[in-house]
């Protein structure tokens, strides 16, 4: 009879299932943090210093006098006296030949006053050339030239009632009322036609409003008067 084998045992252990470690375990990825992104400085513009202002050069004490001869002058070519202006402005030009600004003016106004003089009639010598002068310097808003040719035409003759009715007028229009209506009381004492000639002339309206221009009007004739040889 065959002998039955017995089982024979083997030693191997069973397979044990090992779980898996966390160290095993698939890690989900987590997102990257997201990069902060670089701060941006603005840029200031960057201001450049003001320059320093330039420093003049102090002034001279004959720049000064130049200056206020030469206005001067510019005023009396205002008042069209050309030959008084004339003479200021050749004194810029002889004495201050350093002070350039102005000499380049200067020569300029004094060629227009050489020119103006060249035209002017022969200086006036008689009273009723310089009772003219004065009228024609009026006309042309030269006040100072007119009551100069009168105040010289006056000392000639004081009788002249011509040169009073027009210093009547050069003096009103300088706003010398009071002196203005004697001057007139005078030409109409020495010759009574320059009081209708006084009531109509629009040259005396500046005295119309003065307190004595009514009683300046009716100023009687001056005894001895002498008759006026011209005509109006």
């Amino acid at each position: 009879m065959a002998k039955q084998r017995r089982p024979v045992r083997t030693t191997a252990k069973p397979v044990r299932r090992v779980k898996r470690s966390d160290t095993t375990r698939k890690t989900k990825k987590k997102p990257a943090p997201a990069k902060a992104r670089p701060r941006v400085v603005e840029a200031k513009p960057v201001v450049a210093p003001a320059p320093a202002a330039p420093v003049a050069a102090p002034r001279k004490p004959g720049f000064y006098e130049a200056v206020a001869i030469y206005e001067r002058g510019v005023q009396a070519l205002q008042k069209h006296d050309f030959a008084a202006a004339a003479g200021f402005f050749r004194t810029v030009l002889e004495r201050y030949p350093e002070e350039r600004e102005l000499l380049e003016r200067a020569r300029l106004y004094l060629r227009v006053c050489e020119r103006e003089t060249s035209r002017q009639p022969p200086t006036a010598k008689t009273p009723a050339e310089l009772v003219y002068a004065a009228t024609v310097a009026l006309n042309s808003g030269d006040h100072s030239g007119a009551l100069d040719h009168l105040q010289r035409a006056l000392g000639e003759d004081p009788q002249s009632d011509h040169a009073h009715y027009i210093m009547a007028v050069a003096l009103g229009m300088r706003d010398r009322a009071d002196e203005a209506i004697e001057h007139l009381q005078q030409a109409i004492a020495l010759n009574p036609e320059n009081r209708g000639l006084a009531k109509q002339d629009p040259d005396l309206d500046t005295l119309r409003d003065h307190s004595r221009f009514g009683d300046a009007l009716n100023t009687p004739p001056a005894p001895n008067r002498r008759r006026p040889a011209r005509g109006r």
